[in-house]
């Protein structure tokens, strides 16, 4: 990708800690607007797959949107400050609540205590449905809580790291972390990797002692480089994969790579220009580029075995490893089902024709998308 491009792409998502919202006039693809999609022709459906059912969340706008799964339960929440947990395998509220306040974060759940960031910087901890504590953050956090361990851990903005008591909402540590002036408003990486707590920071997985959050390793996927802030930007964006202590991320427009969490050794990187997340298991990893291209690589060493560009120049979430189907969102509404194999077709789905919001989760034997007006879909296989 063209330094130009990367600028472009880079003003839109970050935010500056000094105040910088993003510049107008930008073009991904140096020219007034965008190249039209490709035309998808009539669906085959190879794998058969039905609607089992639908839910409703408030819409979704201005929050970086994680659905958190627990068993047969996603946890969810809208912009205005609904939280929800739904049934999985019947589409029913297990609980509800409004928060009456607009929310920055995704859900952090562990199925019982959840937690949400708010857009005036707090971090709200639930018990079930009930509200039981607010705590301010020395930043905004756009990345989903992660609770564990009867812990909430959170992510800002400015590379803090704070936990807190889950059922009191003490402080228990804060680690505050260097890095660059900008910082993406998009969802970061927060995880339990054993007895270690695994956070993204600027380019680099850093490995915590979730107890006092002493720094146990630090392993860079990629590092800054340009001429300017912009240009520099680095940050490790979700979703991520995790096999036994094998880890795998992106850096934003930069490398996708895997590491030795265990040890906190960096296993290999390739470079990459996406934006989103990836996924895989242990033979393979799959990830959407920031123009449409859909890739796979080697676990083991990071070897590309495919692209595709069926989905070409259409705004796409982080892809979902379902079977032998790899699942992508994309932002007119529809959920297309590629084969992990060479990315051939399988099926694709419809939904209310808004964005897909959040990347696919799967609950169960059912998946599940959620769509920037809120409509919540769970999917079966035939």
């Amino acid at each position: 990708m063209s330094a130009a491009r990367r600028s472009c792409r880079a003003l839109w998502g970050a935010l500056a800690l000094a105040g910088l919202l993003g510049v107008s006039g930008c073009s991904l693809w140096g020219g007034s607007s965008k190249p039209k999609p490709a035309e998808l022709g009539p669906n085959v459906p190879v794998l058969g797959v039905r609607q089992a059912w639908t839910a409703r969340i408030g819409a979704v706008e201005g929050v970086v949107l994680d659905v958190n799964v627990n068993g047969n339960v996603v946890t969810l929440a809208s912009s205005n400050g609904e939280v929800a947990a739904i049934d999985a395998r019947t589409g029913g509220d297990v609980w509800r609540t409004q928060l009456n306040l607009p929310l920055a974060s995704g859900v952090g759940s562990d199925g019982r205590w959840s937690a949400v960031v708010s857009r005036n910087a707090q971090v709200v901890a639930l018990d079930g449905a009930r509200e039981i504590w607010r705590k301010s953050l020395p930043a905004q956090a756009y990345t989903a809580p992660l609770v564990a361990g009867h812990r909430v851990f959170v992510l800002a903005a400015d590379r803090s790291v704070t936990a807190f008591d889950a059922a009191t909402g003490y402080q228990l540590w804060r680690q505050q972390r260097p890095g660059e002036p900008l910082i993406l408003r998009e969802g970061g990486v927060l995880m339990a990797v054993g007895d270690t707590l695994v956070a993204g920071l600027s380019g680099r997985l850093v490995g915590f002692n979730p107890d006092n959050g002493v720094v146990r390793w630090e392993a860079p996927l990629a590092s800054p480089r340009g001429t300017n802030d912009v240009e520099r930007l680095v940050e490790i964006v979700g979703r991520t994969s995790r096999v036994g202590d094998s880890v795998c991320a992106r850096a934003f427009q930069a490398t996708v790579g895997c590491i030795d969490a265990g040890r906190g050794t960096v296993l290999w990187t390739q470079p990459a220009s996406g934006s989103e997340g990836i996924d895989g298991d242990d033979g393979m990893l799959f990830g959407t580029e920031s123009n449409g291209t859909v890739a796979a690589w080697r676990r083991a060493d990071g070897v590309r075995a495919w692209t595709s560009e069926r989905l070409q120049f259409r705004k796409l979430t982080a892809p979902l490893l379902l079977g032998r189907s790899v699942v992508i969102g994309d932002d007119t509404g529809l959920v297309h089902l590629l084969s992990r194999e060479d990315a051939a077709p399988l099926n694709r789905l419809t939904t209310d024709g808004s964005a897909i919001a959040a990347s696919p989760v799967a609950a169960g034997d059912t998946l599940v998308v959620v769509t920037r007006k809120g409509g919540v879909y769970g999917f079966r296989p035939d």
